[in-house]
């Protein structure tokens, strides 16, 4: 595995040092090249809980993945350029209240001047690493924040077009092995009560909004505005080699 080839899957020709500005840049070139996508689920590929099968599909062959792939590659590549960065575990708040798998979701912690959340693998949300104050971060996504809610226990939450404060998962601040995650990452794969298993969803961020294929639906988001197109199961390649850059010969669901 080559850091340099994996900055330049990222546009980046080098890291520019061991800085918050460096680490914002990481994030955000991630975010706009890499996209967040379960397409292996999909086609029933077996995804492992292993570094170097996730740089063979994201550097090599320009996919992405979802987040034990996107987060566990980018925690080596954070770690090989010298941060401090390590995994924890966050449980999804559903749409309608509910929570998914406790602890099934991989992010990633990085010590900076303070601790700062850091995902590059949870689709639509903030760009930027986010600090546990409570302070706000804003970016053509949203504004977000981290609220504590007890010792180690920390609320990732974004404002709402009502300037209401939803929750999108809960933190806990625990160090976590990727190999810890593997029954999640089982549960997420094969699950008929997983999210991932129910359709196709890739999902890359944009200067000004988001693209997102989900089923078969194509929706491009530009400064809050969506415009939404139906797509046959005969034209996806073609979306996904247009607008993701992912290059798929078979289409069989």
């Amino acid at each position: 595995m080559e850091v340099d080839q994996y900055l330049q899957r990222m546009g980046l020709d080098n890291a520019k040092g061991i800085t918050l500005d460096s680490l914002q840049e990481l994030q955000l070139q991630h975010m706009l090249h890499v996209p967040f996508e379960n397409l292996d689920v999909i086609h029933h590929v077996p995804i492992p809980l292993d570094v170097e099968t996730y740089y063979r599909k994201i550097v090599l062959n320009r996919r992405g993945g979802f987040c034990y792939e996107l987060n566990g590659l980018f925690n080596w590549l954070l770690q090989s350029l010298g941060f401090n960065s390590r995994f924890v575990s966050a449980t999804v708040k559903r749409p309608d209240g509910s929570w998914t798998m406790e602890g099934s979701h991989a992010c990633l912690i990085v010590e900076m001047d303070q601790p700062y959340l850091v995902d590059v693998g949870f689709g639509d949300s903030v760009r930027m690493p986010l600090p546990l104050t409570g302070e706000t971060r804003e970016d053509v996504s949203g504004v977000y924040c981290m609220v504590k809610i007890k010792e180690e226990i920390y609320d990732l939450k974004r404002q709402d077009n009502q300037d209401e404060w939803e929750t999108l998962f809960r933190l806990d601040m625990k160090p976590r092995k990727l190999s810890e995650f593997e029954k999640a990452c089982h549960f997420n794969q094969t699950s008929p009560e997983s999210h991932f298993t129910q359709k196709e969803i890739v999902s890359l961020a944009t200067l000004d909004g988001r693209i997102t294929l989900s089923g078969n639906s194509l929706i491009v988001t530009r400064h809050e505005e969506k415009q939404k197109t139906n797509v046959s199961n005969s034209e996806k390649p073609s979306v996904l080699e247009q607008y993701f850059d992912i290059h798929i010969n078979h289409y069989d669901k």
